[in-house]
C-alpha cells in the first residue's frame, strides 16, 4: 500500500470549520456571533433536517424523516438530478425474508443473509453494522413493493424474481431481485424510481436544491453540527441550518483517481464508472474537519470489476469479451498471463487484475474462438459491443502474427510469443496450468466452454481495464447512523449513510447492498434524526487524521468551462459537416452548420447517453454553442461529460470547415 497523505490540524474556537476560500468566499472570523456568520452568505435557509446528496440514501432519508414528523426537508444535491450512484447501475437489489420470495415460494433466513456478506467481504465487515442493515433491509424491500415495485416487470430466472446475479459472488440462496423501472429513458434503477416518484407525490415537506454545492459543514456555540455552506450554480453562497439534524449522502470516491492513486497501486487508472462529477469523497473530508474518524486501512477497499472498456476520458464501462470462455487468454501489460482466466469468483480475477501494470489487461483469441463462444451462445457481449460494426468495435486490435499484435499493444513480443506457447501445450497435453487452469473435456463448464490454442491466420485483442463503481472506505458511524470520531463518541447533530460511510461491508461488495445499504441506512437515519436531540457541550475540532487537500481536484461550481477550444479567427467554410466521437453507451454524431462563416446551428444527430444525466446538456449545450459561436461555453453542472462530448465533436466540425 502507498504511503498516504495525513492532514493534522488544531482549529480554535468551535463555530466554523472548513475552508470556503477555494469557492470564493470568505473566509469567516473563528469565533463570531451567529448573526455575523449569516451575513457573510448571500442566503440562508433552515428547516427540521439537511440532507447531503439525493442519491438512494438522501431520498430515502428524506422519506423517512417524513413519516416521522419532519415539517421540513431541504436536500442539497450537487448535480442537477435525483439518483446519485442509482443512475450508474444496473439496480440489482437484494434482501432475505422478503415478500418477494415469499411470493415465489422461496425460503431464505436474515442469518444466511448476514453470514453471506461476511465472507464475501473476506471477513472484514463490520458485523454489528451488517446486521442492522439486514433487519432494515426486508422491511426496505418491501415498503418498494407496495408502493410501486409490485408493479414493475423483473428480470426472471424460471418463474421467479428471486434469482442469483453472477456479477459479483454468488449469494447460498435467491435473493437478488433485478426489477426494470418503467421510464427506462429517465431511470436505470426501479428503486429510484420509486423514491424519486413517492417524494414528487407524497412529501411535499421536501425541497431539493439542485446544482448546489455542500462546500463545508459548521459547528455552533453549543457544539452541534447543524448547519451546512454551500455554493450553487451561479456562485452566490447559502447557509444550511438544521433544527435536528444533518445527514451526509454524499457517496464514495470511485471518480476521484488522485484518491484512490492513494489507497492502491494503480488506483488512479482505475475507470470511473459512476459519476465523475459528484462521486470524489469531498464529503468524506468536510466530516473529518468536524471531528469524523475514518479507518486508513478500509479506504483502501475499492472493489472493481475486471471488465471495464475504455471509453477514452478516465470512464469506462463494463463490456467483457468473455473470450477466455472458449479459450481465449488474458495477459498483462508485460505479454504475461496473470490468473486462471476460468475461475469464477470473479473476487480472484478483480484482485489479480488490480496488481498489474496500469491495471490493464489485454484479452487475446483468434477466428476460432470467436466461432465456439457463439456456438456455444455466450457471445452476447461480443456480439453486442465488439464485433464489426458495433460501439466498441474500434477497441478489437488485429494482426497476422503474434510479433504485430505485441507491437500494436506496446508489450515485448518475446514475452507474448512465449506466453502462447506455454499455454498452448498445455492445451495439447490437457495438464492443469500453474494458474489452475484446466483442459480436459471433465472441466468444461459456464466459465470454460471450450478448449482452444491460441493459434491461427489472425490474432485478436481487446484491451480492459479495472472499473470501479463504487467505494467501502469513508467516515465510521454507529448503528444509528450517527458520525463518531476517533474517540468514538457521537458528534451532535451529524449523521452519514451511504457510500460515505466505511467499514461495513468489508473488502468486497455483496451483489443489491450497493443500491439497497444506502436506502435501509437512509431509512433508519430519517427516524434517528427526528427522535433525537443534539447534545451540547462538546467541543467540535478536526480529526487528527484527515484526508490532504491536495487529493481533490479543484471544486468547479458555476463558470465550469467545455474543455474543447477553437480559434474562432479563422475562416470558417460555409457547409453542414459532421463529426463522431465515443460517447456514453456508444458513439455521439453531431452535425454544425457554418453560415457566413460562423456557426448558424449544431444538431446531436445520434446519442447513447443517459437521459437522466445528459439529457439537460443535450437539450442546452449545442444552442449555447451557437449563441457564443464558441466551442468554450458553459458545461452543464452533473453533465460535464456530455457537455465535453458535443462540444468535441463541433471543435472537429470547425477544423474541417477551416480546411
Amino acid at each position: 500500500m502507498k504511503k498516504r497523505k495525513l492532514l493534522s490540524l488544531t482549529l480554535a474556537g468551535a463555530m466554523v470549520l472548513g475552508s470556503l476560500a477555494a469557492c470564493g468566499e470568505k473566509t469567516p472570523d473563528p469565533t463570531p456571533t451567529p448573526e455575523a456568520v449569516e451575513a457573510t452568505y448571500d442566503n440562508v435557509k433552515s428547516a427540521d433536517v439537511i440532507i447531503v446528496g439525493a442519491g438512494g440514501g438522501g431520498l430515502s432519508a428524506a422519506i423517512s424523516a417524513v413519516d416521522a414528523g419532519a415539517k421540513s426537508v431541504i436536500i442539497i444535491e450537487r448535480t442537477g438530478v435525483t439518483g446519485g450512484g442509482l443512475n450508474y447501475t444496473s439496480g440489482t437489489m437484494s434482501g432475505a425474508e422478503t415478500i418477494i420470495q415469499e411470493l415465489d415460494g422461496i425460503e431464505d433466513t436474515k442469518e444466511s443473509y448476514v453470514q453471506d456478506i461476511l465472507k464475501n467481504g473476506a471477513q472484514k465487515g463490520n458485523e454489528e453494522m451488517i446486521r442492522t442493515y439486514v433487519d432494515e433491509d426486508v422491511d426496505a424491500i418491501n415498503w418498494l413493493w407496495e408502493n410501486g415495485l409490485n408493479d414493475n416487470d423483473f428480470t426472471m430466472q424460471g418463474e421467479k424474481r428471486s434469482v442469483f446475479a453472477p456479477e459479483h459472488a454468488l449469494y447460498s440462496i435467491q435473493r437478488s431481485y433485478k426489477a426494470k423501472p418503467h421510464d427506462a429513458t429517465k431511470y436505470k434503477s426501479a428503486a429510484h424510481e420509486v423514491l424519486d416518484q413517492y417524494i414528487t407525490e407524497n412529501c411535499p415537506q421536501v425541497t431539493i436544491d439542485f446544482n448546489t454545492t455542500a462546500t463545508a459543514l459548521l459547528g455552533n456555540e453549543q457544539g452541534q453540527v447543524l448547519s451546512v455552506a454551500a455554493v450553487g450554480a451561479d456562485g452566490k453562497t447559502t447557509l444550511y441550518t438544521a433544527e435536528k439534524g444533518v445527514i451526509m449522502a454524499t457517496g464514495g470516491y470511485s471518480g476521484n483517481k488522485k484518491l484512490m492513486g492513494e489507497y492502491a497501486e494503480y488506483g488512479s487508472e482505475y475507470l470511473a464508472g459512476g459519476s465523475t462529477a459528484a462521486a470524489d469523497g469531498v464529503g468524506i473530508r468536510m466530516m473529518q474537519l468536524v471531528g469524523a474518524k475514518v479507518d486508513p486501512e478500509t479506504m483502501g477497499y475499492i472493489p472493481t470489476f475486471p471488465m471495464g472498456y475504455d471509453r477514452g476520458d478516465g470512464t469506462g464501462a463494463i463490456a467483457p469479451s468473455y473470450t477466455w470462455k472458449a479459450g481465449g487468454i488474458c495477459v498483462n501489460q508485460e505479454g504475461k498471463r496473470f490468473v486462471d482466466e476460468t475461475e469464477d469468483a470473479v473476487e480472484i480475477r478483480e484482485v489479480a487484475l488490480e496488481e498489474q501494470t496500469n491495471a490493464i489487461q489485454y484479452d487475446i483469441f483468434t477466428d476460432k474462438i470467436i466461432a465456439d463462444l457463439q456456438a456455444n451462445k455466450a457471445s452476447t457481449f461480443w456480439d453486442f459491443f465488439y464485433s464489426e460494426g458495433k460501439p466498441y468495435s474500434n477497441a478489437v486490435v488485429t494482426a497476422s502474427s503474434l510479433e504485430e499484435l505485441a507491437e500494436k499493444l506496446g508489450m515485448p513480443a518475446e514475452n507474448l510469443k512465449a506466453t502462447v506457447e506455454e499455454y498452448n501445450s498445455h492445451v495439447k497435453s490437457g495438464e492443469t496450468d500453474e494458474f489452475g487452469r484446466q483442459f480436459t473435456q471433465d472441466s468444461l463448464n459456464t466459465y470454460n466452454l471450450a478448449i482452444n490454442e491460441i493459434s491461427g491466420d489472425k490474432f485478436y485483442a481487446v484491451p480492459l481495464k479495472a472499473l470501479c463503481v463504487m467505494t467501502l472506505g469513508g467516515v465510521t458511524t454507529n448503528t444509528d447512523t450517527q458520525v463518531l470520531d476517533e474517540s468514538g463518541n457521537v458528534i451532535p447533530g451529524l449523521y452519514a449513510v451511504g457510500e460515505c460511510v466505511g467499514g461495513i461491508w468489508g473488502k468486497f461488495v455483496s451483489g443489491g447492498t450497493g443500491v439497497m445499504g444506502p436506502i435501509a441506512f437512509g431509512r433508519i437515519a430519517g427516524r434517528h434524526v427526528m427522535a433525537n436531540t443534539p447534545a451540547t457541550g462538546v467541543a467540535v475540532k478536526a480529526a487528527s487524521y484527515v484526508l490532504d487537500e491536495s487529493l481533490f481536484p479543484e471544486l468547479k461550481v458555476g463558470g465550469n468551462k467545455t474543455d474543447a477550444s477553437f480559434d474562432m479567427s479563422k475562416t470558417l467554410a460555409d457547409g453542414e459537416y459532421e463529426a463522431t466521437v465515443d460517447g456514453q453507451e456508444g458513439t455521439m454524431t453531431v452535425k454544425t452548420t457554418i453560415a457566413d462563416g460562423k456557426i448558424a446551428k449544431v444538431e446531436v444527430t445520434e446519442n447513447h447517453e443517459t437521459a437522466s444525466i445528459g439529457g439537460p446538456a443535450l437539450e442546452s449545450v449545442p444552442d449555447a454553442i451557437v449563441a457564443a459561436n464558441s466551442v468554450t461555453v458553459d458545461a452543464v453542472s452533473g453533465a460535464t461529460l456530455t457537455s465535453n462530448r458535443i462540444a468535441s465533436a463541433v471543435q472537429q466540425c470547425l477544423e474541417q470547415a477551416a480546411k
